[in-house]
């Protein structure tokens, strides 16, 4: 499933991807007020229709039982330190069985 932009897990959703192979799903913000803490825009990530990564209701929480084998972070915005090879987002991410998408990345299902 190609998905660069979610603003909710809703439950039809949540069961339509229970148990897939690969999912590339939107990473747009690690935090949803990313954007206004950053000083890049006025909006959080909500409001612009997308789901934060981390946190209760983020991404990771929301895959959790969903027994997805391959997880790729796609339609990640520059402000989003998961973007840092270094960064302990991306430890978190990577810990939680998360895959970070990059340039030139080749899939095989």
């Amino acid at each position: 499933f190609f998905i660069p932009g979610c603003a909710l897990m809703t439950p039809a959703l949540r069961e339509r991807l229970r148990g897939a192979a690969m999912v590339l799903f939107d990473a747009t913000l690690w935090r949803d007020d990313e954007m206004i803490t950053a000083g890049l825009g006025p909006k959080t990530g909500a409001r612009m229709g997308h789901m934060s990564v981390s946190g209760p209701t983020g991404t990771m929480a929301a895959f959790e039982e969903l027994d997805v084998r391959r997880r790729i972070l796609i339609h990640i915005n520059n402000s989003n330190p998961v973007l840092l090879d270094d960064s302990p987002e991306r430890a978190e991410a990577v810990a939680a069985g998360w895959e970070v998408a990059y340039d030139g990345m080749e899939l095989s299902l």
